[in-house]
């Protein structure tokens, strides 16, 4: 099965650059929400490794770009580009791991987008290990003046 965008396609609707970019494929999106897979919790180089751990906390990055990636997907469908935003708050954040470099699987997460205006949005999100939940949460985005 072929994804819908690749690693560079999806840092093409992303500010993250380089290994910054931490999603590797979207396999699923319409209005409302998105899938991504990735295997950069294992990756030595991961930018967000701090002596050679890669702490639970970073899940919520994880959770950020993949709404940043579902925003960029939609402007891109309607014809545009992404209003930049800022990570203003996190709700009901869920971690279920300590660590993530030695996770097996590749990562999943799923966002959904709750709320959308012209201030900024409101996602929720459930991140995975294979079948396994590792976090999951809710976070606002507010959009900056362009």
């Amino acid at each position: 099965m072929t994804p819908l965008l690749d690693r560079a396609a999806i840092a093409s609707l992303i500010p993250h650059a380089g290994s910054m970019c931490l999603w590797h494929a979207l396999w699923e999106a319409d209005d409302q929400r998105v899938r991504l897979t990735t295997d950069s919790h294992r990756d030595p180089q991961n930018p967000l490794r701090r002596e050679g751990r890669l702490a639970a906390l970073h899940l919520l990055e994880y959770g950020a770009q993949a709404m940043a990636v579902h925003g960029g997907w939609m402007a891109r469908s309607a014809g545009g580009g992404a209003q930049p935003g800022v990570l203003a708050a996190v709700r009901d954040l869920q971690l279920k791991v300590e660590w993530l470099e030695n996770l097996p699987d590749l990562l999943t997460c799923e966002a959904q987008r709750l709320v959308a205006n012209a201030g900024g949005w409101m996602y929720s999100f459930v991140l995975r290990c294979g079948e396994r939940e590792i976090a999951s949460g809710r976070a606002s985005v507010i959009h900056l003046p362009t």
